[in-house]
């Protein structure tokens, strides 16, 4: 097991190791959760050769700490609240209802910024591997993973870099299958495991997808075309 990644493209890359038996199958698509998972997408999609596209999800962050995440959102309404969080600071549900509200227009905003004119990719009946920098919590992972199992993929797969032991265990039973290169205890934060965790800014995840969409087709309609190994 390795101590530390240097960045998100060497994760991204010794990510893309583990998950080749996906590579150049024309019903698959990797999503990255921004902004930390889209550079370490980018590096499986285009080792897999396949579409790369983003999947939105805004953090609840705690008043007062707002690293703390009391819960996140996703698309098609979905909430998942950290019910340890929001109990264990007494956190009034009209206070939740507000940040939801906030972060709701920061997810519309994002999802316009970083889509522009590329319509939403088909997830329906094909395989979907989602991607982060890593998981801590799990909360923001949960809301992504509740949102597209209600968009109907063949098979969804969680890949990332790091994620704590605990969450590992407690997220596996939500996907079908859950690829960690590391599942550290303790874990305090992701960025504990990279040398380089700078921000990804909107400008580099942008560039990043359109880079993704410009050299890879959509992947078809499940039942269009058969691989081997899948029903």
């Amino acid at each position: 097991m390795r101590d530390i990644f240097r960045n998100r493209i060497e994760a991204g890359k010794l990510l893309a190791e583990k998950l080749m038996c996906y590579a150049n199958r024309p019903n698959v698509i990797v999503l990255g959760l921004p902004r930390g998972g889209v550079p370490v997408a980018f590096e499986v999609a285009n080792a897999l050769r396949v579409p790369l596209d983003v999947f939105v999800v805004r953090k609840l962050g705690t008043p007062g700490q707002r690293e703390l995440a009391m819960g996140a959102i996703a698309a098609e309404g979905v909430r998942v609240l950290n019910e340890e969080v929001v109990e264990g600071l007494g956190i009034p549900m009209e206070v939740i209802d507000a940040v939801t509200a906030e972060e709701k227009l920061e997810l519309k905003r994002r999802e316009l910024a970083y889509r522009g004119s590329y319509s939403e990719p088909e997830l329906r009946g094909n395989t979907v591997i989602l991607i982060d920098d890593g998981i801590a919590t799990g909360s923001t992972m949960r809301a992504a993973v509740r949102a597209l199992t209600a968009l109907h993929p063949a098979r969804l797969i969680v890949a990332v870099p790091t994620v704590a032991g605990s969450t590992y265990s407690e997220l596996r039973p939500e996907v079908d299958e859950l690829v960690a290169l590391m599942t550290p205890e303790p874990f305090y934060g992701v960025g504990d495991w990279y040398e380089d965790f700078n921000q990804t800014s909107d400008a580099e995840v942008t560039d990043l997808l359109q880079r993704g969409r410009s050299c890879r087709a959509a992947p078809k309609v499940a039942g269009t075309v058969k691989t081997e190994g899948e029903k």
